[in-house]
């Protein structure tokens, strides 16, 4: 199956060397008319043509213009990351923190408005409105619509606060070269004929400094016993070659499911994890109903979910194989393997064993965010 997208890009890279510039405003806008609401978004996506040009030539094909003025080449206002090379840098570092993925899709959502964006380009120095800060995150293939959960975590007072307070964390180390890794499980996907095979849970692991993934797709439960066995492959087969020398793991996780914040079972076993390395694992979890927030889902997950779109997946080497040939023109390199271990569900853990993991809070909403560092016996051992 074509990307759409990617034909219309094909299309309009074709066009260029052979059209004036009415005639590509007349075809993009014939096209935007076409394919209906979003449209014209669309379009000046994989065109590179400006809304406002399409818009005008929307207006042609209903006379509403005078149809037989045409622009010479080159003619037109100069972008604003031509007459201001730093303000699309300026714009990323703005909504790092506040940027929203889907997993069905590679679109981004950011939870800032056009208006407090642009208010806080002007205070950084840049000259920029409120519409060129839309067209701007247009380019970089943000959308400006979304399906919003009933409650994205936007009833908590802090939801904002800790998106940065975990985008800072993930500065510090990624400044460092310390490893900062986004966690989660992938949704859940039927194999072949399901009565046999049954599904498969891709549990994942997104190094944000290296734009690298590590996939470990288990075909049992989805426990947090499986969780940090995926963290630690990842480490063996990846982290330790990259950050040998790192006394330190920043882990960003959803605040539910297998690595939520409060399953007893997950601290108990990165506690286990970090004897065995001998380093701190410091995790930072989003607030409940922000999810997809994390990198993983924007970064990795919606382009796995593209790469395998109207495949047929018959087997779980399929799925494997599938997951490790995503690739992006961003750089983006996913390994994956098959994880045929049985994970046990319902394991219970004792008021005790909490308390002999050495965890240690944050003032900052201690309940999301804490390190576990390696109890004592395993510091000696490592001696």
């Amino acid at each position: 199956m074509v990307n759409t997208n990617d034909a219309l890009k094909e299309k309009y890279n074709s066009l260029k060397a052979n059209l004036d510039e009415r005639g590509l405003r007349l075809c993009a806008a014939a096209d935007a008319r076409f394919m209906g609401r979003g449209g014209v978004s669309s379009v000046a996506r994989a065109s590179g043509i400006s809304r406002t040009t399409i818009h005008a030539g929307l207006k042609d094909l209903d006379g509403e213009a005078h149809v037989n003025k045409i622009r010479r080449a080159g003619a037109g206002r100069k972008s604003l990351a031509e007459t201001d090379p730093g303000i699309l840098l300026s714009l990323k570092k703005l909504i790092d923190p506040a940027t929203r993925g889907d997993p069905e899709s590679p679109l981004c959502w950011t939870s800032k408005s056009t208006t407090k964006l642009a208010q806080e380009l002007t205070a950084m120095g840049h000259c920029v409105s409120q519409r060129s800060v839309w067209n701007m995150l247009n380019e970089l293939g943000y959308s400006m619509q979304s399906n919003r959960k009933s409650n994205e975590g936007s009833n908590h007072p802090d939801r904002d606060a800790q998106f940065q307070f975990i985008a800072d964390n993930v500065a510090t180390f990624l400044e460092a070269g310390l490893p900062a890794i986004s966690v989660d499980t992938k949704k859940k996907e039927l194999i072949g004929n399901y009565t046999t095979l049954g599904k498969v849970a891709p549990y994942g692991v997104y190094d944000i400094a290296q734009n690298k993934g590590w996939v470990n797709v288990g075909i049992s439960k989805d426990t947090a016993e499986f969780a940090v066995e995926s963290i630690r492959r990842w480490w063996y087969a990846m982290g330790c070659a990259i950050y040998a020398n790192a006394d330190r793991l920043l882990i960003t996780a959803d605040g539910g499911g297998s690595n939520g914040s409060r399953v007893r079972l997950w601290k108990i076993k990165l506690q286990e994890l970090a004897n065995e390395l001998n380093k701190t694992i410091l995790v930072r979890h989003f607030p409940p109903g922000t999810s997809k927030w994390n990198k993983i889902e924007h970064r990795m997950f919606c382009h796995i979910t593209e790469n395998w779109r109207a495949r047929p997946l018959i087997s779980r080497e399929v799925v494997v194989q599938l997951i490790g040939a995503t690739t992006t023109a961003a750089g983006l390199e996913i390994k994956a393997v098959l994880d045929k271990s049985s994970y046990q569900t319902g394991i219970k853990v004792s008021d005790e064993e909490i308390q002999n993991i050495s965890l240690f809070r944050e003032e900052f909403h201690g309940e999301w965010n804490y390190e576990i560092r390696p109890n004592a016996d395993a510091r000696l051992n490592s001696l």
